[in-house]
């Protein structure tokens, strides 16, 4: 038996990229699987990729950026299968900026997408789940820059360190009713998301990628389906009682100078 085999999972953010990842992976393992994204396209390619698989899954088109999407996203899952009993929520927006050349339109749509449209998923998840009496779990995709990041990242930064703190507040206030919030701080990984922020905001070329990992320690970028196997796990009941726990996925030591 998979370690999701009957539960009902929502990955918002799930059309490409780490969301994706995680996607298939919860198929993999058994569950019912919802995906959110703005375009159809993607989306609907990549249920049909796991429909044709033999797993039980649709697209819901939101934006996340908007709370009643947001919102309606789980509603949509709820009326489509009767319940949430996981969601992941992976959608994410890395547009550069720093202290001094954001505005207010640009950091409107940081705390948009990376901190209100996680915020009212999961208002939503967990009031179904609260309303059944269910335990669930809820995995939110933050990112190692939340501890600081670089200085381009200055919108990007203020509203995943939020994502943080309610990540671990919502876990502190729903522990009594065995919902498990738990959030993962990403370091560098090659999505196809990456490429794109790569090519838009550094020039980059072609080789890219071969040039970030010849920095890295372990000589590669993270890559989605590894961290889709870390969400599975911390989904499922494999994980145990742990929940409020924000764990740095990455390579790089936070702390450690040489």
């Amino acid at each position: 038996m998979g370690l999701l085999e009957g539960k009902v999972v929502l990955v918002n953010g799930g059309s490409q990229g780490v969301g994706a990842a995680v996607a298939r992976a919860a198929a993999r393992e058994g569950a019912t699987v919802a995906v959110t994204g703005r375009r159809p396209g993607p989306g609907e390619a990549l249920v049909g990729e796991l429909t044709g698989a033999g797993a039980r899954a649709s697209y819901v088109r939101a934006d996340l950026s908007d709370a009643d999407q947001a919102r309606g996203s789980v509603a949509e899952v709820v009326a489509a299968y009767g319940r949430v009993d996981c969601l992941v929520n992976s959608a994410g927006l890395t547009s550069r900026g720093t202290l001094l050349d954001t505005t207010p339109e640009l950091f409107d749509a940081h705390i948009a997408v990376n901190l209100k449209g996680p915020f009212f998923a999961m208002q939503a998840a967990v009031a179904d789940m609260v309303s059944r009496g269910a335990p669930g779990t809820v995995v939110n995709i933050i990112s190692s820059s939340a501890h600081g990041g670089q200085p381009f990242l200055a919108p990007y930064v203020a509203a995943k360190a939020g994502l943080v703190g309610l990540t671990r507040n919502a876990a502190h206030a729903h522990r009594w009713d065995r919902v498990r919030i738990n959030g993962l701080n990403i370091g560098w990984t090659e999505t196809e998301g990456e490429d794109t922020t790569q090519r838009t905001f550094h020039d980059a070329g072609d080789d890219w990628r071969e040039r970030a990992a010849a920095k890295l320690p372990m000589g590669r970028l993270g890559q989605p389906d590894e961290i889709a196997a870390f969400v599975v796990l911390l989904l499922s009941d494999r994980s145990g009682v742990v929940t409020g726990s924000v764990i740095d996925w990455d390579q790089n030591v936070l702390g450690g100078l040489d």
